[in-house]
């Protein structure tokens, strides 16, 4: 097989997409460069949604080949919105590299439209990869969304195949009348290998002695931004009325809503219950699932996929998902590694919830290993296997 030219594009460096670069960079029928719109977030900014100055701590840059492109933008930053990124240097870049397959991470950005046209008109192979479920666009308002269509279906006459990373997603695009044979899985996932590896080699003991947490009780297990779309409010209150005295609920992440949760757990005698850990780093967090019994994502609209569900199942934590969640119908099976729940539904989420706490060791073990099972279909082998069928134009 000859060496295939790859090209991605992304907005800004990413953590779940670091490593996936670094393991197709090495191999050898595929020669990749990954183009970059911004490097803000490399400089330790403030996340607006964390509330926190965030720098990752794992490496986003090493072991693949990159460039960045300057943002000729009058407002830029990955955070203002569309024409936040204005990269006109792709123009020449395109027009320039060899015959390639260019793949474009959505089209939120002036660059990526710009960039999935340009590609198409200098002869790449141009191929889309976007997020957006058909569950949640059906739930948007239908004026708005049928004029978004109207420019989907414009802007896909440049796009040869579709990456689509789950379900809802192909659906979205089949829903757009995307024909099958354009369509490419290419699976949203973690670095499985590596917090696969920290759950082989850290007990369940040392991981709460690493995280503080006590031994003895059940962990209910919540990791996101404290944000609207996230909903954790709906978990604090469906743990709330679970009244068990034996389990505790961690939730790593912070956001704007933290000081409604932290009145809430005063005025609901949680204190001591619940754990707001704050912002924890990439490195950290692999402890904070080796020390759960349970995950937990409460998600409503807006939460496309949620790959902290990917790195849940890693650790073979059974899970309980909102149906919102663009995930939910490819990594949970109804009582076989978790349940799904109706989103906003916090009396069924306790009962799930109370459920899972009520199972044996033999049936959470059976739930465990499912969960390992299942994930590990959703992996960066699987989008590299498939990319390559992909053949340059």
């Amino acid at each position: 097989m000859s060496t295939r030219s790859v090209v991605f594009l992304n907005s800004h460096p990413i953590q779940y997409f670091a490593p996936l670069y670094q393991q197709m960079a090495k191999d050898p029928d595929i020669d990749l460069e990954v183009i970059y719109c911004s490097d803000e977030t490399l400089k330790g900014a403030t996340d607006k949604q964390f509330g926190v100055q965030v720098m990752w701590d794992i490496p986003l840059l090493q072991g693949y080949t990159y460039r960045f492109l300057k943002n000729r933008s009058f407002r830029p930053s990955i955070f203002k919105g569309f024409w936040g990124l204005m990269n006109t240097g792709i123009i020449p870049y395109l027009f320039r590299k060899k015959r390639s397959v260019v793949i474009v991470h959505g089209w939120g950005y002036f660059t990526h439209v710009l960039t999935l046209i340009v590609a198409k008109l200098a002869g790449h192979r141009v191929c889309l990869r976007a997020e957006t479920p058909l569950n949640q666009e059906l739930e948007k308002a239908k004026l708005v969304t049928r004029l978004k269509h109207l420019y989907l279906r414009f802007l896909f006459l440049f796009v040869d195949r579709f990456l689509y990373i789950g379900t809802q997603n192909k659906l979205f695009y089949r829903h757009l009348g995307i024909k099958e044979r354009r369509l490419v899985f290419t699976p949203y996932s973690v670095d499985n290998a590596r917090f696969s590896a920290i759950a082989a080699s850290v007990t369940k003991e040392k991981a709460r002695e690493l995280t503080s947490l006590p031994a003895g009780k059940k962990l209910f297990l919540f990791s996101g931004k404290y944000i609207g779309k996230k909903r954790p409010l709906d978990l604090l209150q469906a743990f709330r009325d679970l009244q068990e005295e034996n389990a505790l609920l961690v939730m790593v992440g912070d956001g704007e809503l933290r000081p409604a949760m932290e009145q809430f757990i005063q005025d609901n005698g949680l204190a001591g219950k619940v754990v707001l850990t704050g912002f924890v780093n990439q490195s950290q967090i692999p402890h904070y699932y080796a020390a759960a019994d349970f995950f937990v994502m409460c998600s409503g609209l807006g939460e496309t996929w949620g790959l902290s569900v990917n790195e849940a199942m890693n650790f073979g934590l059974p899970v309980v998902i909102s149906d919102t969640c663009g995930s939910a119908r490819d990594l949970v099976e109804e009582n076989k590694n978790g349940h799904i729940y109706v989103t906003g539904d916090t009396v069924q989420l306790s009962n799930y919830m109370r459920q899972l706490l009520a199972m044996d060791e033999t049936a959470y073990q059976t739930m465990a290993d499912y969960s390992r099972q299942l994930i590990s279909r959703y992996d960066y082998p699987a989008i590299i296997r498939n990319i390559k069928t992909i053949g340059a134009a």
